[in-house]
């Protein structure tokens, strides 16, 4: 982790000089370890070396005419405590009376000059004194787990236990906060990369101070990185912090709190602690040393505060809804009106009584209090990084962010956003739409609790804002789903819809933020299928984002000549001899890099592309397959066509026409399609495969599952190889017989031969081979290659052959 973050922190910042010294630390370490270089030569020349490079980036921050005089104090005091970390770890060791001694001087001097340059940083705040006391609360639990764990890992030899103990619980405190630095609601700020920079500088000195007086030669190494990397993070986060803020921008008064990030982004907290303690114990353990008192006492003192952490976080749900309450803005009450020809109030909680027989339409959404109107699209056209305006519902989308940050507006934060999304009322008309949306509100207001908001934000949705941690508000969606999915009565009919909700913790980010990550939430669940719940996470957010990058770069790509081939060898099983190659397409995108079809063929039958591409393999597979038929080899080669492209009038057609092209012969093309989607249309697959034999071309399906209704299927299709996998030619968990039998059975009374594909050992080679196929393919036989390392594959057998 201490040699990953740095570069995280440092090669998105343009901090070039900065990673390429943490690059040469690395190698000095290695070096190091490797017993090449003496270990207090890597100390002193890693050491110098991060100190000179901060302290010069300090300098020149120290120096500018440009920023206030107090930025610029920062910069000088920094600047004094990277040249004090430098000196003390390398001149102090050479010292060898009261070096320990010499070294904690040193610290305190460093930690006095960064205290003070902090202090003086732009973006630099001081909480409420009950709110530093909550954080206390939070971290005192890992920090203790931390502190056993160094504890556990300190040399026990030549360290007495007062010194040892010092040491543990002073790294445990240093390395938690530099945690929730990192980890913390506002981790991405100069400010706070600064101070976890001056926490992990201040944590390698007090490595420094103890570990050379232990005779264990190497282990002083272990102070290199968070000292050397530390003071980079604190050049690199001072100019961030400077660069980022106003040119006069004046000290910030104290705040009444941070926001809390979710659970999400606050996991390295929890889990980095843990999982260090655990590395730790076993280490220990695995050294034959048995736990002793200290360690117990320690295990035992993080109990009371992580007990005292989930009392405190118990009790955040009911209270911060109240809270949010008396902290909503005068200016825009969460009880908004909607801007629509009629206003219709938004009153929280569950909705009157109906009577038996009422109409459900505009009067009921007035008497109910819904928030909507028959107004089309979804929460924003193209979802971009940031949300743009909502586009016809500008009021209400300004009232759900109110309510947002009315939530997130309190002293220990907590709350969701659900965006709800309903399906199939796109072909129903404005007024019967109306009526659905009211009936939905209504059933949603029976659900949600008396302090939770439920307003519109789309012509097909709606959003509700609810005070309750994240649990409870994944167990209100998917009430909300089961509320939602009874039909809906119409005028003489009865209207199913389906429904999409994507949740987002309110508390860790701004409103805007927030209803941007509940949209991203939300596209997910309509991408799995919808009637669902999905949960934002980072994670989510990466995959929608790189979903986006694919769509916009995607199309073009083959006039661009962005695409390639590479060709996987097919062998006989029997003399090893090749007899053939699978086409397989790649992206070589130059924004995106290399993309294979299993994530390239999805986004192009989105954006109805999947014809461009599969013509254009091919055109140029045969192409290819022209050169190999040079000569005595009698090689065939297999593409792969989706069941769209294949079901098409014209493809035997105008495949036999790129056929005559090139001059190949009809029986070495295999045209391959997927067995679990011929079922769709098949009797269409099976007359195109029937023509395509005709044609003299060679059929083969592949991913064949071997279950009931796939063995009936493969009677009626004409096809002349059949692909299996290696899960049908292994032995069953339950001791049966592999599948492969069976299959080899039906395709022997059929006339087809078998492939064994993705064959990745000599065993599953072997086993494919006594089970009956006749060919095999994957990488313990071949892998995918260009054509020209194909062509060389196969100069190796000059007897290949069909």
């Amino acid at each position: 982790m201490l040699l990953a973050y740095p570069f995280r922190v440092l090669v998105p910042r343009r901090a070039a000089p900065e990673a390429a010294t943490s690059m040469a630390v690395a190698l000095l370490l290695l070096a190091g370890a490797a017993d090449l270089v003496p270990t207090s030569v890597v100390i002193a020349l890693a050491a110098g070396a991060g100190a000179t490079l901060a302290g010069l980036r300090l300098s020149l921050l120290a120096s500018r005419r440009d920023t206030d005089p107090t930025p610029r104090a920062a910069g000088v005091l920094l600047d004094a405590a990277v040249v004090a970390a430098g000196l003390t770890a390398v001149v102090l060791p050479l010292t060898d009376i009261w070096h320990t001694l010499a070294m904690l001087i040193g610290t305190l001097v460093v930690a006095a000059l960064s205290t003070a340059g902090l202090h003086r940083l732009p973006g630099h705040s001081r909480p409420a004194a009950s709110v530093r006391l909550r954080r206390l609360v939070e971290s005192t639990g890992p920090a203790v787990g931390l502190a056993l764990a160094g504890w556990l890992l300190l040399p026990t030899d030549g360290l007495r236990v007062p010194v040892r103990l010092g040491a543990a619980l002073t790294l445990g405190g240093l390395g938690m906060a530099a945690l929730n630095a990192f980890a913390g609601p506002r981790r991405r700020s100069g400010a706070a990369v600064c101070r976890g920079g001056v926490l992990l500088t201040l944590g390698g000195l007090v490595l420094l101070a103890t570990l050379p007086s232990a005779p264990a030669g190497r282990v002083a190494l272990l102070a290199v990185p968070p000292l050397v990397f530390g003071m980079l993070l604190v050049a690199v986060g001072a100019a961030d912090a400077v660069n980022d803020a106003e040119p006069a921008e004046p000290a910030r008064p104290a705040e009444p709190a941070e926001p809390a990030e979710p659970v999400a982004a606050a996991w390295p907290r929890t889990v980095l602690p843990a999982a260090v303690l655990l590395l730790a114990s076993g280490l220990h353990l695995g050294a034959g040393r048995a736990p002793d008192r200290t360690s117990v006492l320690l295990a035992l003192a993080a109990v009371p505060p992580l007990v005292l952490r989930e009392l405190l976080r118990a009790g955040d749900a009911p209270t911060s809804g109240r809270r949010a309450a008396h902290r909503r803005p005068t200016g825009r009450s969460l009880r908004h009106r909607r801007a629509t020809p009629a206003r219709w109030p938004a009153t929280p909680g569950p909705p009157p009584e109906r009577g038996p027989g009422a109409p459900v339409g505009a009067a009921t959404a007035i008497a109910a209090g819904s928030t909507w109107s028959p107004d089309h699209g979804s929460a924003w056209s193209g979802l971009d990084r940031r949300p743009p305006a909502t586009s016809g519902t500008p009021g209400d989308r300004a009232a759900l962010l109110d309510a947002l940050a009315a939530i997130g507006d309190v002293p220990v934060p907590a709350g969701a956003l659900l965006l709800v999304d309903l399906h199939g009322t796109e072909g129903i008309g404005p007024t019967a739409r109306e009526d659905v949306l009211a009936e939905a509100v209504h059933r949603v207001r029976a659900v949600i609790a008396a302090d939770d908001l439920v307003t519109g934000c789309t012509g097909t949705g709606f959003a509700v804002v609810t005070a309750v941690g994240p649990v409870l508000a994944y167990a209100l969606g998917t009430r909300l789903l089961s509320a939602l999915s009874p039909p809906y009565r119409l005028t003489g009919a009865m209207l199913r819809v389906q429904t999409s909700i994507g949740l987002a913790e309110v508390s860790g980010a701004g409103p805007a933020d927030v209803l941007r990550q509940a949209e991203l939430a939300r596209r997910r669940a309509v991408q799995l299928g919808r009637d669902r719940v999905e949960w934002y996470d980072a994670f989510l957010e990466e995959q929608l984002v790189r979903r986006l990058d694919l769509e916009r770069e995607l199309p073009g790509a083959v006039a661009r000549g962005e695409l390639d081939l590479v060709y996987q060898p097919v062998v006989d099983l029997a003399d090893g001899q090749p007899v053939g190659a699978e086409a397989l397409l790649r992206w070589r995108s130059p924004v995106l890099g290399t993309v294979l079809p299993a994530e390239l063929l999805p986004v192009a039958e989105d954006l109805d592309l999947v014809g461009e591409l599969e013509w254009w393999v091919l055109d140029r597979a045969c192409r290819q397959l022209s050169n190999w038929s040079v000569g005595v080899r009698e090689l065939w080669m297999a593409v792969n066509v989706t069941t769209r492209e294949l079901t098409t009038p014209d493809f035997v057609q105008r495949l036999a026409a790129v056929l005559a092209a090139y001059g190949v012969p009809p029986e070495r093309l295999v045209v391959e399609v997927s067995e679990p989607r011929v079922a769709g249309d098949l009797p269409t697959v099976v007359a195109r495969l029937a023509g395509l034999r005709s044609l003299g071309v060679r059929t083969a399906l592949d991913d064949f599952r071997a279950e009931h209704a796939s063995l009936a299927q493969l009677r009626r299709l004409p096809i002349d190889l059949l692909k299996v996998g290696p899960e049908l030619v292994g032995a069953r968990p339950d001791g049966q017989p592999p599948l492969i039998d069976v299959v080899v059975n039906v395709g022997e009374r059929l006339g087809v031969e078998l492939v064994a594909e993705e064959l990745e050992s000599s065993t599953q080679v072997e086993v494919a081979r006594r089970g009956g196929c006749r060919y095999g393919q994957g990488f313990a036989l071949a892998r995918p290659a260009t054509a020209e390392r194909v062509e060389a594959y196969f100069e190796e057998f000059p007897s290949a052959s069909r």
